[in-house]
């Protein structure tokens, strides 16, 4: 193979074939006739001397060499890219278009809102399509179909770019008459009934298993170096609605700091500090290294920084 066999169309056919593996689906993608991608299809397979996709009962699967191939392909596309975007800056105030975020409840609660009105004065054109972590898979973001990952994560591949939002501490929130407020330590928090919520990383997520002590999260591992268990009576994903069975129960539920001061005007319930250290935990903003170089992207990366820092 070399650069006068080549033609760099093929290379972007073989990346949306790899990431859709199905001939018409591609097809659709880039606007093609199914007979084209077959064909082009059939050139790529010349130029490489590899099948790159074979059909199976699954249907379409990657070759070895296929998948060797995939992220030098997404490289080479975005070094050329890079090449011929014009050289201009971005300008907020003219700019009209949607950037996709997938934002947890806890990040969408209380970044998303200064982050927005600084839009609203600074990129009217600009609007936002929020979601939520089971919507996205990694694969998605990867493919920069999800411009970005704003989350607590406790895995991330390798090849995601990140940085830290802000760290937080944690709180506990719960009913301003809620009994335990008589005798709050350790022993009255660990007798109570608790709400568990947590939802880190991405995609469709599972059962919690109470037993697991590893998999509940950070305050959970806090307890347990103590050689303690809480007794969790709630499991939620969501932590407005955490918040909102603390303030009708007497339940207690232990929360970012950021999110428990969100609650600080109502007076049906109280915030207290945890009787006990539990380490701070990082909110991060992942993308695309497909993305890094896009001069819109990296303007809202500065942008949620900023904000990350003032608050």
């Amino acid at each position: 193979m070399n650069l006068e066999r080549a033609d760099l169309n093929l290379l972007v056919y073989l990346d949306v074939l790899l990431r859709e593996r199905n001939v018409t689906r591609a097809a659709n993608y880039l606007g093609l006739s199914q007979p084209a991608m077959s064909n082009g299809l059939k050139r790529l397979r010349e130029l490489f001397d590899d099948p790159l996709l074979v059909r199976t009962r699954e249907g379409m699967m990657p070759t070895e060499r296929a998948l060797e191939l995939q992220p030098m392909v997404r490289e080479a596309l975005a070094s050329i890219d890079r090449v011929i975007q014009p050289n201009r800056d971005f300008d907020p105030m003219e700019a009209r278009r949607t950037f996709r975020i997938m934002a947890s409840d806890y990040a969408e609660s209380t970044l998303i809102p200064p982050l927005l009105k600084q839009l609203r004065e600074g990129a009217p054109g600009i609007s936002l399509d929020i979601m939520t972590p089971s919507d996205v898979s990694f694969v998605d973001v990867e493919q920069g179909k999800v411009d970005m990952v704003i989350n607590r994560f406790d895995s991330m591949p390798q090849s995601f770019h990140q940085a830290t939002v802000w760290r937080d501490s944690f709180s506990c929130v719960m009913r301003a008459d809620n009994p335990i407020l008589g005798d709050y330590n350790l022993q009255s928090y660990l007798q109570a009934q608790h709400i568990w919520v947590s939802k880190t990383g991405m995609g469709v997520g599972v059962g919690v298993n109470p037993e697991d002590v590893q998999r509940l999260g950070w305050v959970d591992e806090a307890i347990g170096r103590l050689g303690e268990k809480r007794d969790i009576s709630v499991f939620t994903r969501h932590y407005q609605v955490a918040m909102l069975l603390a303030e009708q129960s007497d339940l207690l539920v232990t929360v970012p700091t950021r999110l428990a001061q969100l609650a600080s005007d109502n007076p049906r319930v109280v915030r207290r500090d945890p009787p006990l250290e539990i380490p701070p935990l990082e909110l991060k903003m992942a993308w695309s290294p497909l993305l890094q170089q896009s001069a819109p992207h990296r303007w809202l990366r500065r942008l949620i920084l900023d904000i990350g820092r003032q608050l």
